[in-house]
């Protein structure tokens, strides 16, 4: 039995805990023993993206005393966290040769929950049934960081009676950002409602995606909309019917 540790993100802990739920159920049906170190926090990325560099730093040793002890595959359920702690954690330390030592070697341990699934285990069939029409969209973070989407879109056609619909130029940002929606609320609201066209247009009965971060956003725009389309982290799909 491969064992995991598993970083909820902050997301999926205050906002999503359906989807950290389902997280664990997934890996468990795929055989896998699931650690949550329980002092976990935050990846560091606001902080980062903001250029506070000193937060993401002590941030990021925290995760180093969390994660940084064991040899096990760190499965992150979310593309934007994955990429910080693969690409940009260790940056945070150029200075600071055993700390960065630590983190390469978490790095290389970090793998997002599709990919571990897909790549790593080599498992698309789960036993998860969901008879309804699902739109899948790739979130930015882990399309063009990390490679991500086709093993979402594998996992899903092996859904029991799922029936995937396409949404029109899927692959644009849905206008989160993180702090771009935030700075710039008008520009991100505009470009959410071009993607909410193109998902209404598509006609599915639930929106499926990988990072919470993108799919809160939708969702109130989808709400504000009165829309019916409703959100799920693609973890809840896989682990209905199970």
């Amino acid at each position: 039995m491969p064992s995991v540790q598993l970083f909820v993100t902050c997301l999926v802990n205050g906002f999503f805990p359906e989807a950290g739920e389902a997280v664990v159920k997934v890996l468990e049906r795929a055989g896998c023993d699931v650690e949550i170190p329980p002092t976990q926090t935050c990846c560091g990325q606001p902080a980062f993206n903001c250029g506070l560099t000193d937060d993401a730093r002590r941030l990021g040793k925290k995760i180093l005393e969390d994660f940084g002890t064991s040899d096990v595959p760190v499965v992150v359920p979310s593309g934007s966290c994955a990429d910080m702690l693969i690409h940009h954690l260790p940056h945070l330390f150029e200075d600071d040769e055993a700390a960065s030592s630590a983190a390469r070697a978490l790095a290389d341990r970090v793998i997002e929950f599709t990919s571990y699934l897909v790549d790593r285990l080599g498992i698309t069939e789960l036993g998860a049934h969901c008879a309804k029409k699902v739109a899948y969209r790739p979130s930015c973070h882990g399309l063009r960081n990390l490679g991500l989407g086709p093993q979402a879109l594998a996992l899903l056609d092996a859904v029991n009676g799922l029936s995937r619909v396409e949404i029109d130029r899927a692959t644009e940002c849905c206008g989160f950002g993180g702090l771009f929606a935030v700075e710039l609320p008008e520009v991100s609201a505009a470009i959410m409602n071009m993607k909410l066209d193109r998902v209404e247009a598509a006609a599915p009965e639930l929106l499926v995606g990988g990072d919470v971060s993108c799919l809160l956003h939708l969702e109130g725009g989808l709400r504000r909309r009165g829309s019916n389309v409703e959100i799920r982290h693609i973890a809840q799909i896989l682990a209905e019917g199970q």
